[in-house]
């Protein structure tokens, strides 16, 4: 799962950005709302957190821009404003949540949580095979043993076995993991493959990762 945070403070905005990868997400960071509304034209994000302090752009037209243009994502202000009147302005305007400066990242990731969870199953659980992932503990699990997965590990799984049978280009992978103008060679997604693939064998998986030349990776059962 990707997201867009538009907070111009920097030191706040990098210690968000390591408290979302911390907790598995992949994360981009913007500083004005010119760049939030510039990024949001990907379609590359499950969820926005906007300051409405922004330059250029105020957080408040970000998200009556968004709205107006017919998206739906799942927007969380975080806000210096406490007062009544700010938070109804930004719920009223579109905004699904709004979190208070100070604020305590447990009841941030739980916010996060919140306003994503439509955007998931019901169950923290995707099976595919004889092989699970637990969105809640990050584990990939069979019958016969389990691994906590990496960051990125876990994101790409969570990508293949929500969309099992379905090629998923490489260049999708690197624009939901690693930003749509990250410079990360195209080969690295390759490598975080392989990483899985030895998981899954380690696992005794009857599902495989398969994949077609110049075009993607693909989940599917293993023929015996």
């Amino acid at each position: 799962m990707r997201i867009l945070l538009a907070e111009d403070e920097h030191s706040l905005s990098k210690a968000i950005i390591r408290i979302l990868e911390k907790n598995k997400y992949a994360a981009d960071a913007v500083y004005n709302g010119e760049e939030a509304l510039k990024f949001l034209e990907s379609d590359n994000y499950d969820a926005l957190i906007l300051d409405l302090m922004l330059p250029k752009i105020d957080g408040i037209t970000v998200l009556k821009t968004i709205r107006e243009q017919g998206s739906q994502i799942p927007v969380l202000i975080l806000s210096a404003k406490a007062e009544v009147e700010d938070k109804v302005l930004g719920l009223d305007t579109g905004a699904n949540d709004y979190l208070t400066k100070p604020f305590d990242t447990r009841e941030l990731m739980a916010r996060v949580r919140a306003i994503t969870r439509s955007q998931t199953t019901n169950s923290s659980r995707i099976t595919v095979g004889n092989i699970t992932l637990d969105r809640a503990t990050f584990e990939l699990s069979s019958p016969t043993g389990c691994f906590r997965l990496a960051n990125k590990e876990f994101q790409m799984m969570e990508i293949l076995m929500s969309n099992p049978n379905h090629l998923v280009s490489t260049s999708r992978f690197l624009e939901r993991i690693w930003g749509y103008d990250s410079d990360t060679a195209i080969n690295v997604v390759w490598v975080y493959v392989s990483y899985l693939r030895k998981k899954l064998t380690a696992l005794g998986a009857n599902i495989q990762i398969k994949a077609t030349r110049n075009a993607g990776y693909s989940l599917e059962r293993l023929n015996k």
